[in-house]
């Protein structure tokens, strides 16, 4: 799964702001997320049973599905931005966004690119058909739409899935928006069409028409104080951030990833399991989570960036390098994510 970023402290979501049903009463001094409803599931243990309701082709090598829920019961609501967990049927555990519309409570809507080698979306691509029950937990959003004058979004390819309700949110309230789409091919750009029917300017640069992508040219389009939203592969992520630090101190950046961030900085360490009796290394460039899991292949996670919780621990001794976004103070001293934290110094003893 993925995190939502900003560079600037004074632009980071400031929490919940209840809004009508189009998404009004934006706040000027702070951004604030632009909801409708009231906020999405942001904790990890809420599991549902759905079906595949609708599968189709959304693009070259782009699968979309409707998941509706298997007792008729309304879905809960979500904003955009939201992702899901999937549990398919091998017991793999996958999370996509959720672009559909939000206001439908019927059945949730994903898209999935055929990665090559990848397991998952293999299994969704070749396995899963019309009416395959599967289970998800959700929705969660670390990815959530900020109030701001303009919108820059910056997708690469698949990374269109959040960013097609935030274009439909911004149409709803007039605001002013712009997309730069990235991909190999035109036939491999999920929501062409879609997109295209709200308002805004959409910039298509394919490598097959205009090369590969320069960073460069597309950001500095950015108004002030614009929000800019980038999703798509790490390196393109990684270029947007340092290049956006130094054209425009005013705006702010927002990504998403739904794969674990490197190790930076890391130092070895040791973890003791207490319940276990067993002592695991953990190296300087993996998770805690990682290293533990070696051990005890059971224990759980999910967003393995440090937001979601469902890998917490209790902390018996030893001093926590905090990595997380989501521990409060109160509980820093005897908790701990394994995905992300680390040991400050020695070793840990855990309740595990």
């Amino acid at each position: 799964m993925t995190t939502t970023t900003g560079f600037r402290p004074g632009v980071v979501l400031k929490g919940l702001g209840a809004v009508s049903a189009l998404y009004r009463q934006a706040v000027a001094r702070a951004p604030r997320p632009l909801t409708s409803r009231p906020g999405p599931v942001r904790h990890t243990g809420f599991d549902l049973d759905v079906v595949v309701r609708q599968r189709w082709r959304e693009a070259d090598g782009v699968v979309g599905l409707r998941l509706a829920p298997a007792d008729g019961v309304p879905l809960p609501t979500w904003v955009p931005g939201a992702h899901i967990d999937l549990t398919l049927p091998s017991g793999r555990c996958r999370q996509y966004s959720l672009c559909g519309e939000p206001a439908d409570r019927s059945a949730y809507r994903i898209a999935v690119r055929r990665i090559p080698g990848g397991t998952g979306s293999g299994e969704i691509h070749d396995r899963l058909a019309r009416g395959t029950p599967l289970r998800i937990r959700g929705p969660r959003n670390a990815f959530r739409l900020v109030d701001a004058p303009s919108y820059l979004f910056v997708a690469g390819g698949i990374g269109s899935t959040p960013i097609l309700p935030m274009v439909r949110a911004c149409a709803r309230l007039g605001l002013p928006w712009r997309l730069v789409y990235l991909g190999r091919s035109r036939a491999t750009l999920p929501f062409l069409d879609e997109l295209a029917g709200y308002g805004g300017r959409v910039d298509v640069r394919t490598d097959d028409e205009h090369g590969p992508p320069d960073i460069a040219d597309l950001l500095p389009s950015a108004g002030p104080g614009a929000a800019v939203y980038v999703c798509g592969p790490p390196p393109l992520m990684a270029a947007a951030y340092r290049l956006l630090q130094r054209l425009d101190p005013t705006a702010s950046l927002h990504t998403e990833r739904f794969s674990p961030p490197p190790v930076l900085g890391g130092r070895p360490f040791d973890v003791e399991l207490r319940r276990t009796g067993t002592t695991v290394r953990v190296a300087a460039d993996e998770t805690a989570l990682a290293a533990v899991r070696r051990a005890l292949p059971g224990v759980a996670y999910s967003c393995r960036q440090g937001f979601c919780g469902t890998c917490r621990v209790r902390v018996l001794a030893g001093e926590v390098e905090h990595r997380d976004t989501r521990l409060p103070a109160a509980d820093r001293e005897t908790a701990m994510l394994l995905c992300v934290s680390r040991a400050a110094r020695g070793r840990l003893v855990l309740d595990l």
